[in-house]
């Protein structure tokens, strides 16, 4: 298969065209390397891709439709993982108009480059937990209602969900969009908080802890996505739908307290953190937790990896990449 990856330079997009090419496919990366966390970590991610038989990067923004044209001129693309975007609830206060342009403007540019792919057989894309709002009743089902968002960030993500069902029923594309559930691991993300804490548990700095600790998030080590994705994008889509498009929660399926995290973290690492308690912050909500019976039933997808040994492999990961 040849499969186009975007974000291919980012955390989910690195650990997926590293598992595409493991297994003898051919992958087209596409990235344009924004600056939103340091650029250096998305190069490294990339020299390692580099050395990998099989691999093509381009460096394109997928808001640019002619350069995107252009990065897959004259390949044969059977398969799509789009999960290039403008990541962050927080940073969608600050900057909102990266979010219209990444996650809006070039999700509909990916939905036009699949429209016109003769040889594309599914695409697959990203989607976000964060589409469930500030909804309190527990676990998360893709039948919920989803149209109270409370980031902008969350709303570029439902809307994506609406324009992919859309050229699904228009066009027959097989679309299938993944709700994914705090991902966390090595080669991660700075801005995500198990990295900052433990960026500054190490330092001796403070971490800011919001809503006083009390929130729940559904933890997914990254091997345990990448292993529902690849499923999904080398099995294709489950029949039996009018419109071929479907939306599955991809989580560990077990939500964990931000202060046991914390805890676990401490022990990791063998240090006590210097905390500053504050209220919780615009844009975020009190608990993700996913219930993931359809992709179980659909896929088999089971994620094996607990808190205590994802967060282990990432310090271990963050020490050895840091020198620290």
């Amino acid at each position: 298969m040849t499969i186009l990856v975007t974000g291919a330079a980012g955390f989910i997009g690195f650990h997926m065209s590293q598992a595409l090419l493991a297994r003898g496919d051919e992958v087209v990366g596409i990235d344009n390397l924004n600056d939103y966390y340091p650029v250096q970590l998305k190069r490294d991610r990339l020299a390692r891709l580099a050395n990998e038989k099989g691999f093509t990067f381009v460096e394109a923004d997928i808001a640019d439709m002619a350069a995107l044209q252009q990065a897959v001129a004259g390949r044969k693309i059977t398969h799509v993982v789009h999960l290039a975007a403008q990541a962050g609830v927080r940073y969608s206060l600050e900057n909102p108009a990266a979010y219209a342009s990444s996650n809006l403007i070039g999700h509909l540019n990916m939905l036009e480059l699949a429209r016109h792919a003769d040889a594309l057989e599914h695409m697959c894309y990203a989607s976000s937990s964060s589409v469930y709002g500030g909804r309190t009743d527990l676990p998360f089902l893709e039948t919920d209602r989803v149209d109270t968002p409370v980031s902008l960030y969350a709303a570029t993500k439902r809307a994506d969900e609406l324009m992919s069902h859309t050229y699904a029923h228009l066009y027959r594309i097989p679309l299938t969009g993944l709700r994914f559930f705090t991902v966390y691991g090595p080669w991660g993300r700075p801005d995500m908080a198990y990295w900052s804490f433990t960026q500054k548990i190490l330092a001796g700095d403070t971490i800011t802890v919001f809503n006083h600790g009390d929130m729940l998030r559904d933890f997914t080590y990254i091997d345990d996505i990448v292993d529902g994705v690849v499923r999904i994008v080398t099995t294709g889509q489950v029949g039996g739908r009018d419109v071929p498009h479907a939306i599955y929660n991809i989580g560990n399926n077990h939500p964990e307290r931000l202060d046991d995290f914390i805890a676990i973290l401490e022990k990791t690492i063998g240090k006590k953190a210097v905390r500053e308690e504050l209220p919780m912050q615009p844009g975020d909500v009190p608990a993700t937790y996913a219930d993931i019976t359809a992709i179980r039933d659909d896929y088999g997808f089971e994620p094996k990896t607990d808190l205590a040994t994802g967060l282990s492999r990432f310090v271990a990961w963050y020490r050895q990449h840091f020198d620290v």
